[in-house]
This record gives structure tokens, sequence and C-alpha cells, in this order.
């Protein structure tokens, strides 16, 4: 089996795209699920943040003494072997990542029923907050599993008449950013007053505060860095009309508005209305990825039904544009079974790229060359997607995968190959085609 590299390197800094990096989680998720081991020699080893290296490394050598006890000598010497690979591996780390440290090692049986010394230790894209030591004989990954449904992070801002509340909640973690409360006027007049100056008075506390509320949300929610919203969507929530009053004032930063998922009645103001809302967004918060999605793929469907030419498809005609620089978003299934295989002709000594499905790895002819027959050589074969994943920047071009599980998305997968691209300005890819060989292009006749 094919497990990916023995150390995956997973917080590349801000760069790194929160897409990419789940997908390379759920990739090294299905390797890992599949390994088995001979008896119990496989070591799931995670770390939080904040956990000390040294009281890792104290338990490792405990384990190990018990270990020695073990009466099957087999099982006693690749449960060993384990605890010592960890140990060695940890050697490399003076404290505990930021977002913690996950460590898989072992040894695992192959495809072709050899075994194989595996190690994977990296530091996931967010903190990881589970501690677990198992030695067994499979990969325990639940705490992996964990961190991809919480991927999410969502603003709450519940306003009322006594005050507001800025929070976000990303999976189960909740945090209150910041709340204050404020002194309006209510609504009867003190005595003496002119009822209009009263009313005006009371408009403009009314009018300083929707302001105050608006920048503050700009504050918290946009990220001066990238001048773009740091959560996936907005939430405003509150009793009385102030949320609404918010939602469609002129102050209210228009980058925010466009993240605004719901508008929630509650009946409380700050912590309790936050918990409140939450509860009543929690079916909307659970549709987000497959809002995202459809709107993607909806936005792919309307250039090909409207024919404006900024739009590609298939392995080949993405690839060639790719080239070009013309992609604008790259569309990829998740789970497209493709490989990229550089080969090298032995005799002229140049490389040619292919990229094949299952059926045509299976068919040998693809390995040699038509006009000679003679043998192509592998110099490198990896998985599409990881292609994609490691050099799509180098493109300029953005990078969305997605899955087949909504009626777009299949459709996607069915009709397109599961790959595709929006492009940058209008290319007419049949154009493109290679030349033939006596050098003519093959152009349509229209």
């Amino acid at each position: 089996m094919n497990i990916v590299k023995s150390s995956v390197t997973m917080s590349d800094g801000q760069e790194s795209d929160k897409n990419i990096e789940i997908w390379k989680i759920k990739k090294l998720i299905k390797a890992l699920e599949a390994a088995r081991g001979n008896g119990t020699s496989m070591i799931s080893l995670i770390m939080p943040p904040r956990d000390q290296v040294s009281r890792v490394t104290k338990m490792l050598g405990d384990e190990f003494g018990t270990a020695s006890n073990i009466k099957s000598r087999v099982n006693r010497q690749s449960v060993l072997g384990a605890i010592t690979s960890a140990q060695q591996r940890l050697k490399l780390y003076n404290k505990v990542p930021p977002n913690g440290l996950v460590l898989y090692t072992g040894t695992i049986v192959t495809d072709d029923g050899k075994e194989k010394k595996v190690t994977i230790d990296f530091e996931p894209f967010k903190p990881i907050n589970a501690s677990l030591y198992l030695c067994d004989n499979k990969f325990h990954t639940e705490a992996l599993n964990e961190l991809l449904e919480s991927d999410d992070k969502f603003g709450f801002i519940v306003m009322d008449g006594n005050g507001t509340l800025f929070g976000t909640l990303s999976g189960n973690t909740r945090e209150v950013l910041h709340k204050f409360s404020v002194d309006l006027p209510k609504k009867h007049g003190r005595g003496g007053q002119s009822a209009l100056r009263f009313a005006r008075l009371r408009m403009e506390k009314r009018h300083n505060y929707v302001r105050k509320t608006a920048e503050l949300a700009t504050q918290f929610y946009i990220n001066p860095a990238t001048s773009q919203p740091n959560v996936s969507g907005l939430i405003l929530a509150g009793s009385a009309d102030f949320k609404t009053e918010l939602s469609q004032s002129d102050m209210f930063d228009p980058r925010l508005q466009a993240k605004i998922l719901n508008v929630v009645d509650v009946s409380y103001g700050g912590e309790n209305g936050f918990n409140q809302a939450i509860e009543l967004s929690a079916e909307i918060l659970a549709n987000v990825k497959f809002i995202q999605e459809k709107k993607l793929i909806g936005k792919y469907f309307e250039e090909i039904s409207q024919d404006t030419g900024k739009y590609v498809f298939g392995v080949d005609d993405t690839l060639k544009v790719l080239e070009m620089g013309a992609i604008e978003t790259l569309i990829v299934w998740e789970n497209l079974d493709i490989t990229r295989y550089v080969l090298k002709n032995s005799g002229s000594g140049e490389t040619v790229v292919k990229h094949l499905n299952k059926g045509q790895e299976a068919d040998q002819s693809n390995f040699r060359d038509p006009a000679t027959n003679a043998e192509l050589e592998v110099q490198e074969k990896l998985s599409l997607l990881e292609w994609f994943a490691n050099e799509y920047r180098k493109f300029g071009c953005s990078l969305e995968f997605v899955t087949n599980k909504s009626q777009e998305g299949s459709q996607f997968c069915r009709g397109f190959g599961g790959i595709g691209g929006l492009l940058r300005y209008q290319l007419d890819v049949r154009a493109f085609d290679e030349l033939s060989d006596d050098g003519e292009v093959y152009e349509d006749s229209d």
C-alpha cells in the first residue's frame, strides 16, 4: 500500500490553503485506515498543544519496560521496534508545535504480504484538542476525523437594546471576542422635554449604537492582512429589530454583508443569546460547505450553458490551459483516480508525461513508444490530485476540491470527468489541438 511520505509537513505558514490541507488529511486518513499490522505493533500518538515532549518520552520509556515482558517473541519485538521508532522521531522535537503533534509509527503488512516500517509525523493545520496513546493492530484516526468536521469558523453578532456580543464558533469551540453594553433612552419622554427633540435624540443614540457595532464587526471579522473576512459566515441575532437594522445599514461592511447566513430572533442578549443563536442556526451551519460547493459548480455550469468560452473540462484540455496560466479556479473531484506518469524513452532519451486512469494503467501499450515500440521507463509516478495540491500555486490559480454528494457535484463528476476549470478570459480550447504529423493544425470548419 502506498502511504504518504514518512514525514508530512502540514503547517506551511499562513500561505497553506485550508482546503488543500483538509484534502491531504483525508487522503492520509484513508491510507492509515487501510493499513494493518501483525500483532499490536502500530502506535497512534497524539499530543495536544502545550503538552510536554518530556512527559511523552518518559511514558514511552515506561511502555518499553512493560512491553519487554510480552511472552510472544514476534509480538514483543514488533512492539519494542514501534516504541523505539516513536522515541527516535520525538527526539527531532524540542517542544510540541503550536497546533499539537500527531505521530503514527509501526510495521504494516503491504498488499503483497511484505512487512514495511512506516513513520508519519506532522503538525495538524489547526489545533488538535485530543491526547492519545494506543498500541494496536491498526492506526486510530478518530481524532483526525474530528479535525475535518469542524473546519469552518462562523461569526456571531448578538445585538439587543442593552448591548452587543461578538463571538465565533468553530466546531464545538465557542469563543466570546468582545462584548459591550449600551444605555439607550426608552421610548417615553422625560417630563418637560419636547417629544420631537426627545425622539431625535433617541434616534441619534440608536444610530451611533449601530455604527459602533458595525465598526467593531469590521475590526473582529475582517483580516487586516488580506482585507478578507476571517469567518465562513455571519449570524446576526437579537431580541429587538437592531439586528435587521444592522444588516441593512450602509455602515455595515459590504464584505461582511455578503457573508450573512442567517438573521435569528433570540429571547436573550449576551452569552445566553449567543448559545440560543448557535442552536437556532445549527442546520444552516452544517450545510455551508454544501452551499459553497453548489454555488461554485453552479457558476461553472452557467458559463457552459451561456457558452462564454471561459470554461474547460477533461484532463488533457484542463492541463493544457493550466500550463498557459489561463485558469482562475481549478475544480477537481476529491476522489479523482488518475495517476500522472513521467516516462522516459530509453532509446531516444526523451521524456513524456501521461495521465492514466486505472483501465489505461493496465494497458501495456501506454508504456511503449507507438513509433518504435521501445519500452518507456517510469521516472515518476504520482496521483494527479497530489500533483495539483503541490503545484497549483505555480499556475496562479486557486484549487477547489468538490464531492459528488450534491446533485451538481454528481453531475460534474459523471458528465465532465470530475476535472475542469473557470478561466480568466475567453479561450477556444479546440484551437489548441495538437499539430498533425505534417505540421498542419486541425481547425473547425466554422
